[in-house]
């Protein structure tokens, strides 16, 4: 089986992404609530005009999930699609080349038949939608070769607090074979890659507090603790100068991989001078005895993803802050999981504080790490179908970032799941001007049905 789109569906399914991108559903920020909500029932109108039926908008304790199915065959297998409709916010907004929510058409040098700039043109829009315009084009075509569920929620960017619910709720109506995903990336619009692997989370706020308010730094300061000055000697104590993470007991279950795996690991493609070169950066930064790929895959790793205090205005304040704060998280490996690091965090955390300051830490959200089989149906079906349109072997490729539901699925749905990502590390996901090729965004669409046809073949087989 082909997969060729026409020019006037690749037009058709552009314009139809602009209108989505062009919704600021910001699940984050409670001023966007309205959008959220507009954003999801312009999913689940697009899913009824694909041809998807029982489409409905299911109410859940944040935003909604638009469920919609089509079942063909009792007897053929059921893949349950998930993505979502919310993102991310788009400070700062003075970084944008154009305003993150009017979606434009850009050449850049990794993509020079152009690119989509939006927040969520990759993360998660541009590539959820693939999966309609793909089971659009499957039933137009008299394609589609299993039965297909969507499941599509708006809470992803914030931790998704509703979805186990949801799918503990829902479990029988979600029964299905295996999930397929695409909200993750690839190495390069050359050489394809399947994420098998995705890290867990465990997000962190601390807040440390000194005296009961701002004080006069000349009348005060040298004789009462700065909570600012603390709490960034208290950053800089979390790790050692090989750059491992100093957390007590924080490594006892970290998955070592065999000399074997890194060696095969090492085989896909990457230039560090290029990743050094696209990021601006004179030299690379990572914990001692691992490679760049290794440390943003296979190793855990602890980031201050935010911090303030006292007077950050324009202009002068000579001030003592009372209190100073800062959002921390930890990507996890294997075997990690994401309560016992929060708790391990926050006690050692407070340890670490010395006398003078309050310290609290509050656990945000997290995750847990996730590894999919090469030997499984459905990686092979994603395998076959990346070598199909893209004409070279994709390569199994562990991720660096986290889904933190992913594993949830496994645990109540007793299913794998199949991460077909077609985002670039260079599309800016969660920063200014991110972007998602218009290469990727159509061969996503070519590529999807032929999932579904090797996937049926191998479950018949």
């Amino acid at each position: 089986m082909q997969v060729h789109l026409t020019e006037e569906e690749k037009k058709n399914a552009r314009e139809e992404l602009f209108e989505l991108l062009k919704i600021p559903s910001v699940s984050a920020d409670p001023d966007y609530s309205e959008a959220v909500h507009e954003a999801a029932k312009w999913v689940a109108n697009s899913l009824d005009k694909a041809g998807a039926e029982q489409v409905e908008i299911i109410p859940t304790a944040g935003y909604p999930i638009v469920y919609a199915e089509k079942m063909i065959d009792p007897n053929a297998p059921t893949v349950l699609v998930y993505g979502h409709y919310d993102v991310q916010p788009p400070d700062p907004t003075e970084l944008w080349d154009n305003p993150p929510f009017e979606p434009v058409i850009q050449p850049t040098k990794i993509h020079p038949e152009g690119a989509i700039f939006a927040r969520g043109a990759c993360d998660d829009k541009g590539q959820m939608f693939m999966h309609i315009k793909a089971f659009e084009w499957m039933l137009r075509n008299h394609a589609l070769h299993c039965n297909v569920k969507f499941m599509i929620e708006g809470e992803e960017e914030v931790g998704s607090d509703n979805l186990e619910d949801f799918v503990k709720n829902y479990r029988e109506r979600l029964d299905c074979d295996v999930i397929l995903i695409s909200d993750t990336g690839m190495i390069s619009n050359q050489q394809p890659s399947i994420t098998t692997g995705l890290r867990g989370l465990s997000y962190m706020e601390v807040t440390v507090t000194g005296p009961n308010r701002d004080l006069h730094s000349g009348l005060y300061g040298g004789a009462v603790a700065n909570p600012i000055n603390v709490l960034a000697k208290m950053i800089a104590q979390l790790h050692d100068d090989q750059n491992r993470i100093t957390i007590p007991g924080f490594y006892d279950k970290v998955e070592e991989l065999s000399k074997k795996e890194r060696e095969e690991m090492g085989k896909a493609p990457f230039d560090l001078e290029d990743y050094k070169s696209a990021l601006d950066l004179s030299d690379v930064q990572g914990e001692e005895g691992y490679t760049t790929a290794e440390r943003q895959s296979i190793r855990p790793t602890l980031d201050v993803n935010g911090i303030w205090g006292g007077y950050t205005g324009e202009g002068a304040k000579t001030v003592i802050a009372s209190k100073a704060h800062a959002k921390i998280s930890m990507r996890l490996v294997p075997h990690q999981n994401w309560e016992e690091i929060s708790a391990l965090f926050a006690q050692h955390f407070k340890a670490i504080a010395p006398k003078g300051v309050r310290v609290e830490v509050n656990a945000h959200h997290g995750g847990t790490p996730y590894v999919t089989p090469i030997d499984h149906t459905g990686y092979q079906a994603a395998h076959k179908a990346y070598h199909d349109t893209f004409g070279v072997e994709p390569f199994p490729q562990r991720g660096g970032g986290s889904i933190p539901i992913v594993a949830l699925f496994e645990e109540v749905l007793n299913v794998k799941s199949v991460l077909m990502g077609f985002g670039l590390d260079s599309d800016a996901i969660h920063s200014p001007n991110e972007h998602f090729g218009l290469f990727n965004f159509y061969k996503g669409i070519s590529t999807i049905p032929l999932f579904y046809k090797y996937y049926a073949d191998l479950n018949r087989s």
